[in-house]
This record gives C-alpha cells, sequence and structure tokens, in this order.
C-alpha cells in the first residue's frame, strides 16, 4: 500500500477508530515508553505520537515501497525512508521496535525481522502487529490490515523463533465490523470489550511482544556445499583441547 492511503484511511472515521482501539492494545505491551529508544516500522507514525514525551528518541522508519511522509506534523521531523532489509542504524541502537503495516506487506519478511533483530539492543523488544487470519479484516480490502498475508498465531511464532526472537506475550484487537457506518461506530467500543472477554482469538488482528535472543548461528558450508548455521557456542577444536588440559591439571594435583 502507498503511504497516502495510509494516511488517508487513518483521517477517516473509521482510522481514527481503529488508532484508538489497537493504541490501547499495543500500550499494553510498551506502557509509557519511559526513557527508550523507540521506532516504528512500517506505517506505525499513528501509534507512536503517544511515546514522544516519555521516551528518549522516537522515530518512524517508513519502508521505500510504500513511501514517507513529514512527522510530525509538528517540530522536527523524525521520520525517515529506508530500505527495510538495510536499516540505516548501528547494531543494538534501539531498545523498543513496534511493526505496524510492515511485516505482512513485505516480501522478505524473514530479512525485515533478521535487520530489525541487528539493531535491537540485547534483551529489546519487538512488537508486532499483523492481520489475523481467522479475523473478519483480513478478508475485506476495505482498510489497511485487509491487504498483504495475514498470519495466524502458530505461522507467526515459528517466523518469530526462525528470526531469533522469542515470543513472550500475545493479545488481540479489532474485534468490531470494519465499516464507516455511524451506528457501527458507536457501538465499537460494546464489540472491543465483549471480543476481549469472549471471543480472545477472533480479533481482527494479532499482537505479539518478543524479545531478541542473544545467541545467533554464524554461517558455514556443509559437505554437499550448502549453507548450513553452526552455533556459535559450540567450542573449537584448539578449545576442547586447552578444557582437557585444564581438567587434567585439576584431577591430578601433582
Amino acid at each position: 500500500m502507498d503511504v497516502v492511503d495510509l494516511r488517508d484511511y487513518y483521517a477517516t472515521p473509521l482510522g481514527q477508530r481503529t488508532q484508538r482501539f489497537l493504541s490501547l492494545a499495543i500500550a499494553r505491551h510498551l506502557a509509557d515508553g519511559a526513557d527508550l529508544r523507540i521506532a516504528g516500522l512500517g506505517f506505525a507514525a499513528p501509534y507512536l505520537a503517544r511515546y514522544r514525551a516519555h521516551a528518549e528518541r522516537v522515530s518512524a522508519l517508513m519502508p521505500a515501497r510504500q513511501g514517507v511522509v513529514n512527522w510530525p506534523s509538528g517540530g522536527p521531523n523524525a521520520a525517515a525512508l529506508v530500505d527495510e532489509t538495510c536499516l540505516p542504524l548501528p547494531d543494538a541502537m534501539l531498545d523498543r521496535v513496534v511493526m505496524v503495516h510492515a511485516l505482512e506487506l513485505s516480501d522478505r519478511p524473514l530479512e525485515l525481522l533478521r535487520e530489525t533483530w541487528r539493531v535491537l539492543a540485547p534483551g529489546g523488544r519487538l512488537i508486532v502487529v499483523v492481520p489475523n487470519r481467522v479475523g473478519v479484516w483480513a478478508r475485506l480490502d476495505r482498510t489497511p490490515f485487509g491487504h498483504g498475508r495475514p498470519y495466524s498465531r502458530g505461522q507467526l511464532q515459528r517466523l518469530m523463533r526462525e528470526a531469533l526472537f522469542s515470543p513472550s506475550g500475545w493479545s488481540e484487537a479489532l474485534y468490531f465490523w470494519p465499516a464507516q457506518g455511524r451506528l457501527v461506530l458507536q457501538i465499537a467500543p460494546f464489540f472491543e470489550r465483549f471480543g476481549h472477554g469472549v471471543a480472545a482469538m477472533l480479533g481482527g488482528v494479532l499482537i505479539v511482544e518478543a524479545v531478541k535472543q542473544l545467541y545467533e548461528g554464524l554461517p558455514a558450508r556443509s559437505r554437499s556445499g550448502e549453507r548450513v548455521l553452526r552455533p556459535v557456542l559450540v567450542p573449537t577444536a584448539a578449545a576442547r583441547v586447552r578444557g582437557a588440559r585444564v581438567a587434567n591439571r585439576v584431577s591430578d594435583p601433582s
């Protein structure tokens, strides 16, 4: 989706209602973001404004395929147009990344997540919002959540683990019908409360909070020439020899 389409959607009554409910759901994972370095990836700008007062730094990174708009509307610009698989940030710079309208629209979701892993600090957390495969919102293209690839919880969990993230929290949001009608928008708060209590698995979007794991595989070659991953914590042959010598000295007092 184009960034102009996304911006125009959030200017509609349905978009404003979406922003309200989804912001509350994200806040359950991020709280006020006090003294944190936070970045939004995708079109996360509507969900970042609430953190600017308390966070150390808040920025909006928008993929080149979508385009970029100035953000925030007042004050110095904090938005940048980026290659989603090669972010212009040093290693371990960010404490939190909020990913909205990004993963489901990416052609290379695993590379996107691995690049996010790189720029997160040790113990940093990633909060991802994606369309729920079993929800109504993924079946209708009248909202941005009806575009791209929806995910089930199992699919998202496997993708996170493959990208070296450990899922630590799950939630759902957007239980009301995605329509612009005044009556639908008026009763939307009731359906949002009802869904959380009764139909928790049928939300329009899935939200996963994942922690950066502190180990990574090193590229190696198998005998067949295929690229494989070798754990970095496996000791080398020289290290095993040194360890054996130390063990022998400890076991033999002489």
